[in-house]
């Protein structure tokens, strides 16, 4: 990873207005430096969230916002100290065999007038030229993932036309680009297009778990990765029983801490299977967060989403994001804005790169560390109350306890603890964590 990174902010479906918004009255001002937005080129009609994923132009419209409404939310984010991550999609265009799309071009399957022609696609063979292998790297390469139409990357023509796609985002101020579906494009190919790029963002890369034809820690040349395995491993641990199983979790992975990309859940995971959701049971999907922004493993993004009842649902009320206070209206959750999260937040910005120190355990479901002298959590993951004196590296002093609140005109809004010798006692009630750090220190 070539940026210095703490956190990234995924605000998934929301609209460019309601973007700009966010940044000004709360990403910038509680520390979140980037966010990642959803896909802003012109993709098929529809409400559903996989939509955007269904390219028809490059045209900066999409149900979004306008060009105009995405370069004035680029800006605004910018002003605030936010940068922006946009989700590219430089494997594929739509999946239907024809439509128009939110600008009004039309299409069809191999057939983007003024984008694509038939010449610019694969067409592997197999029925339906779909990936029928999924132990077959050329098959995930050149194949179809549900009948997407596959960019044949390695023309020239292409590869030239997603680098403008690319430089006209980055010339109105656009600051990392995360690649969907990275894993169906050959690295050869992705290389060659960001080497034409005007200026070098920040890129994280979709790519497949451990045990795949395709070795995820092969793309890190370009960027950093998402590490597919880490939020299966999160969901594991806090379902059954065994958070102790996350000591040392970053020795699980090939992908080395500074080129991995880790999250709780992705917007495919949480409409899907495979991770803790914000429906899962006994806090454990925030506790989770707790642990992962606590733990030195990779770049954390944290998914702000919202509420659906159809795993198809797109965003909420026009897809204008709203927040209020520690959480959302109208459908939003605003998880960026959780107490805990938005404490363990601080909390990271806070500890920096401080190793894991003072590792400590009540059962196997119940664990605390420290990040060097800079902080200390403590995870309870059992119905019952933990008390035990922690043992840390933390200057003596009164602490606020990050979880349940914050400093705010030199008071804590929370609970606070007394270091004293580097020890301090407390009860850690059921389904629940205490934090503290030098940086919410009365």
């Amino acid at each position: 990873m070539d940026l210095a990174i703490a956190i990234i902010v995924q605000l998934f479906q929301w609209n460019w207005d309601s973007i700009a918004q966010e940044c000004t009255q709360y990403l910038g001002p509680a520390g979140y430096e980037w966010v990642q937005i959803s896909p802003p080129s012109e993709h098929v009609t529809g409400d559903s969230w996989w939509t955007d994923y269904q390219v028809v132009s490059y045209t900066l419209t999409s149900k979004r916002g306008n060009r105009d409404q995405f370069a004035n939310m680029v800006s605004t984010c910018k002003s605030a100290g936010v940068n922006i991550i946009a989700d590219v999609i430089w494997n594929h265009m739509a999946g239907t065999d024809s439509g128009s799309g939110v600008a009004g071009n039309t299409f069809t399957h191999y057939d983007y007038p003024g984008t694509y022609s038939g010449f610019d696609f694969h067409y592997c063979g197999t029925t339906g030229d779909a990936i029928l292998d999924w132990g077959n790297k050329t098959q995930l390469q050149t194949c179809q993932l549900e009948n997407l139409a596959d960019l044949n990357t390695e023309t020239e023509y292409v590869r030239s036309r997603l680098a403008q796609y690319g430089n006209d985002l980055l010339s109105l101020g656009v600051a990392g680009f995360r690649l969907d579906a990275a894993k169906h494009v050959n690295i050869d190919s992705l290389s060659n297009i960001v080497s034409r790029l005007s200026s070098k963002p920040y890129i994280t890369q979709e790519a497949l778990g451990s045990g795949q034809p395709i070795p995820p820690e092969s793309y890190n040349t370009l960027g950093d990765v998402t590490v597919s395995d880490y939020y299966g491993d999160l969901q594991k641990a806090f379902t059954s029983t065994n958070l102790a199983s996350l000591n040392g979790i970053e020795k699980k992975f090939a992908v080395a801490s500074s080129g991995a990309s880790v999250t709780v859940a992705t917007h495919d995971s949480e409409h899907g299977s495979g991770s803790l959701t914000y429906q899962s049971a006994n806090n454990s999907y925030t506790l989770a967060h707790v642990f992962m922004l606590a733990y030195p493993y990779g770049t954390p993004t944290i998914l702000s989403s919202y509420t659906f009842d159809n795993t198809d649902a797109g965003g909420p009320n026009g897809n204008y994001g709203t927040c209020y206070g520690s959480g959302g209206v109208n459908g939003w959750l605003c998880q960026h804005r959780w107490t805990p999260i938005a404490g363990m937040a601080a909390f990271r910005n806070t500890v920096g790169s401080a190793a894991v120190s003072n590792w400590q355990q009540g059962s196997t479901n119940q664990i605390a560390f420290g990040r060097g002298s800079a902080g200390f959590v403590a995870i309870n993951n059992e119905s019952g109350a933990w008390s035990k004196t922690f043992t840390t590296s933390l200057p003596d002093g009164t602490y606020c306890n990050v979880i349940d609140g914050a400093i705010s005109s030199g008071a804590c809004s929370a609970s606070t603890f007394t270091v004293a010798g580097g020890k301090f006692t407390a009860t850690v009630r059921g389904y629940w964590a205490i934090a503290l750090h030098t940086g919410a220190k009365l």
